[in-house]
């Protein structure tokens, strides 16, 4: 199954698994005398990872030049919302093995970049 990606506003390939982590951001938990628990959430953020399969030089150039500021837009299907959704992310390490070495650089050369977007 393929899935549409916008980053900043550009379609890239989509990649070929896209979860979708709905996070609880929590200032302060505790529980009483009772066992219950009582927390005091703050918000609800959202982290994406994206792995890609095979890439060429020049898509794996542009996903990575899309998400190289400390912090960018990306447009994904969320399933809570039941739409598509632009919201702000930031990245962590993103990893991608060396496939093969082709002259001139047309053909497949990176496979399985992976990347967490952690929202804002």
């Amino acid at each position: 199954m393929s899935y549409y990606l916008a980053l900043n506003g550009t379609q890239v390939k989509a990649p070929a698994s896209l979860e979708v982590v709905i996070q609880d951001i929590v200032s302060k938990s505790s529980r009483d005398a009772n066992g219950l628990l009582h927390r005091d959430r703050v918000a609800v953020k959202r982290k994406l990872t994206a792995k890609w399969g095979y890439l060429t030089v020049s898509q794996c150039s542009t996903i990575l030049s899309a998400i190289s500021s400390q912090f960018f837009t990306a447009t994904y299907m969320d399933p809570q919302e039941g739409s598509l959704v632009t919201k702000t992310f930031y990245t962590g390490d993103r990893t991608m093995p060396f496939y093969t070495f082709n002259t001139d650089l047309s053909k497949y050369v990176w496979q399985n970049l992976s990347a967490d977007f952690i929202e804002q």
